[in-house]
């Protein structure tokens, strides 16, 4: 059975891409895997392959208009195309397979799928011709460029074929990161307003509402700086590894909170939290990137989640010494 959707989204399509993009349902966003149709496609149209990945799905299939296509979408258990094709969900005996249960050889008169080109890591094309019939053709890298490339005969231009990270591309999945981490912070957050009332002869809950707003702002503002300045600033931030790159962002945001804030004594403790929290949201963006490798961020959690510990433990410690030496 073969459903006919539109290539114009819906209010409820793009109150959904809004909802993922805020890690709300994100793991359940897919849609059934199966042969689409846009407009009206006959058996000459050509066939595109995606993952069922909704909001891969509406990216493509709002690129379509005008165009009578098929859209064969592949069961990636809900992931987008790169990351299915690593996985190996976008693969070889996924696309034989559903090739074969939508009979698509019934469908169409030629042999021929356009494959999205970052699937490639997840596709032995020279498999899928034989064991299926079908030629597999990658079309461009992204979606918006799909019309352009059929109409030119199923031939890409360098551009098309170039992998892009710009800055739109960078701040598009800081909302995700933002949602997942801000409990977590948050809770630190509340811990190190704990520590705020600690002094050398007791506990002093007014404390809480000068250093410990302080504290609490500075936590906000590192986890803040690591999430969205250091994606921002990407291509001009020194050093390779990301929790590097981090280290000017946390030095400039510590300046700058000692100057707005009234740190006295806090000021040195406020260092090792802040480079400790820029330095981890900085290192959690990698798995965001197109241009890190699995192993090379596995090499740099070994040595850096350790520091990032280890600073974070340090600054608590001198948050404290230094709530303790303010009141004797």
């Amino acid at each position: 059975m073969v459903t006919r959707v539109n290539a114009q989204l819906e209010w409820r399509d793009v109150l959904g891409a809004v909802k993922v993009r805020l890690n709300i349902g994100r793991m359940a966003y897919a849609v059934e895997p199966g042969l689409y149709a846009v407009g009206n496609p006959e058996e000459t149209s050509p066939v595109l392959v995606s993952a069922n990945y909704k909001l891969s799905f509406d990216y493509l299939r709002r690129e379509l208009g005008g165009l009578d296509v098929w859209i064969l979408v592949l069961d990636t258990k809900g992931v987008n195309v790169w990351c299915a094709a690593g996985k190996g969900t976008f693969g070889t005996d996924e696309l034989v397979s559903r090739i074969k249960a939508v009979g698509l050889e019934k469908i169409v008169s030629h042999r021929k799928v356009i494959l999205p080109q970052l699937s490639a890591p997840g596709i032995a094309a020279h498999e899928v011709k034989k064991q299926s019939g079908f030629q597999v053709v990658y079309g461009p890298v992204r979606a918006c460029d799909i019309k352009a490339f059929i109409h030119a005969g199923m031939e890409a231009t360098p551009e098309m074929r170039m992998v892009r990270f710009d800055f739109a591309d960078r701040l598009a999945v800081v909302p995700v990161e933002i949602v997942e981490w801000a409990p977590h912070v948050f809770l630190l957050g509340l811990a190190m307003l704990g520590l705020s009332g600690i002094t050398g002869v007791s506990y002093d809950l007014s404390l809480i509402w000068t250093r410990g707003f302080n504290v609490f702002m500075i936590v906000l503002g590192a986890f803040l700086g690591g999430s969205i300045l250091v994606p921002a600033l990407l291509p001009w931030l020194p050093g390779k590894a990301f929790s590097i790159k981090s280290l000017c962002v946390g030095l400039v945001l510590w300046g700058i909170l000692v100057s707005v804030l009234n740190l006295a004594l806090d000021v040195w403790a406020m260092l090792p939290v802040i480079l400790s929290i820029t330095s981890f949201m900085a290192m959690n963006f990698t798995g965001c990137t197109t241009f890190t490798s699995q192993s090379g961020v596995k090499r740099e959690m070994r040595y850096a989640i350790p520091v990032q510990i280890l600073l974070l433990i340090t600054g608590m410690i001198l948050w404290v010494i230094a709530g303790i030496g303010g009141s004797l």
